[in-house]
């Protein structure tokens, strides 16, 4: 699933094209993704004009002149194409602009979403409403994380997961961040001195800059709306990498927790060792 680096990058990608762009067009191709696309969608939007782009935890926020925002989530597969060479049956959503330009909202899966909000109710959009901290904005901090943290003998993963604490992060990413900061996945995430999250914020914050930078990563079905892969894949340190060596010489580990696959090093993350 696009995580929030690939969101990123698919918002910086949609700007240059959109952004100041009036909607000629407007073309739901079917009634639904994984849920209903707004009804009045193509009415709203056709004829506004685009005044701002940007992203909140996984979903890209598409802002008009006319009150009203475009809230998309990318879902398993989904991904925007920007000037099509053809139109596939995947293409679910087409967008026309005033400069001649065509954008494709395609999703194979179909796990994606549509919505439309009056941009001054947009907080109160369900999946919003109890979100954390951006993990890049200033209130993702080590004080942040020893508020959510104390007290808890939940394992610092999945609580890393829990959109409530931090939105936007996901395995991929947390995977990363727990390797670069040295923490054991499964620890207690209450018995992390401050010290230590003060790294995690900091390998956060690390890793998914570079993933932007990088474009993102593409593992399946994810492409920027250039058609570039995202590249950060390739600097993996343990993420899908399970029996090859670490980059201390020890092997990559791989557990299954809740349903998803935990890459580690228990050289680099050891489980019993308390490190401040």
């Amino acid at each position: 699933m696009p995580e929030l680096p690939e969101v990123e990058t698919t918002v910086r990608g949609l700007r240059p094209v959109l952004e100041g762009q009036r909607l000629t067009a407007v073309e739901p191709r079917r009634p639904d993704l994984r849920r209903p696309i707004p009804p009045d969608l193509r009415r709203r939007l056709t004829g506004a004009t685009v005044t701002t782009l940007s992203r909140r935890a996984k979903y890209g926020l598409i802002e008009t002149d006319r009150g009203d925002t475009l809230i998309f989530h990318l879902g398993m597969s989904g991904r925007w194409r920007i000037d099509p060479e053809d139109i596939g049956k995947h293409d679910h959503l087409l967008i026309d602009t005033a400069a001649g330009r065509r954008l494709a909202l395609a999703d194979p899966r179909r796990f994606g979403s549509l919505d439309l909000m009056a941009t001054a109710a947009v907080g109160a959009f369900p999946p919003f409403v109890a979100l954390g901290p951006e993990p890049l904005g200033p209130h993702f901090t080590a004080a942040h994380l020893a508020r959510a943290f104390e007290g808890r003998a939940a394992p610092v993963k999945p609580l890393l997961l829990d959109q409530r604490i931090v939105a936007g992060l996901g395995n991929i990413y947390v995977c990363e961040a727990l390797h670069m900061a040295r923490i054991d996945p499964a620890r207690p995430a209450g018995t992390i001195p401050r010290a230590r999250l003060a790294k995690l914020v900091e390998a956060v914050r690390t890793v998914l800059e570079a993933a932007i930078a990088a474009g993102g990563s593409t593992l399946r079905d994810y492409a920027r709306p250039d058609g570039e892969l995202g590249y950060f894949s390739k600097q993996f340190l343990v993420y899908g990498r399970e029996g090859e060596a670490c980059a201390c010489g020890a092997p990559v580990l791989r557990r299954v927790d809740g349903g998803r696959s935990t890459f580690y090093c228990a050289r680099c993350q050891p489980p019993k060792r308390r490190v401040a």
